[in-house]
C-alpha cells in the first residue's frame, strides 16, 4: 500500500477547518519551508508537501474527492492506515 500523505497535517489544521483557514495555514507553512528563506536541506521538499496539500484542499470538489478517499482508506485497512500515519508523525517528530 502506498503511503498516502495526510493534507490536514501537513498544514497544521483540522480536517473540518474553514477553507480562510487553511489558506492563512498554507500560507505560515509556505514562508516557513520556501527554500529562498529556509536553509535546510529538506526545505524545497517540505515546501512542495505544503503546496500540495494547499492544492488538493484548496479547491472544493477536489478536497471532497480527497476526504471521500481518506475515510475509504481508513475503513478499507484501518490497521495498515494507522500504521502509516505513526510512522509519518515519528519521522516528523524526529526532525
Amino acid at each position: 500500500m502506498t503511503l498516502m500523505r495526510d493534507h490536514y497535517a501537513t498544514l497544521g489544521v483540522a480536517p473540518n477547518e474553514a477553507a480562510d483557514l487553511i489558506k492563512a495555514a498554507y500560507r505560515k507553512k509556505a514562508a516557513q519551508y520556501h527554500p529562498d528563506k529556509n536553509p535546510s536541506p529538506d526545505a524545497a521538499a517540505r515546501f512542495r508537501e505544503v503546496q500540495e496539500a494547499y492544492e488538493a484542499l484548496s479547491d472544493a470538489a477536489r478536497r471532497k474527492a480527497y476526504d471521500d478517499y481518506r475515510q475509504r482508506s481508513l475503513i478499507e485497512d484501518p490497521l495498515s492506515v494507522a500504521r502509516d500515519i505513526s510512522a509519518k508523525y515519528i519521522q516528523e517528530a524526529i526532525h
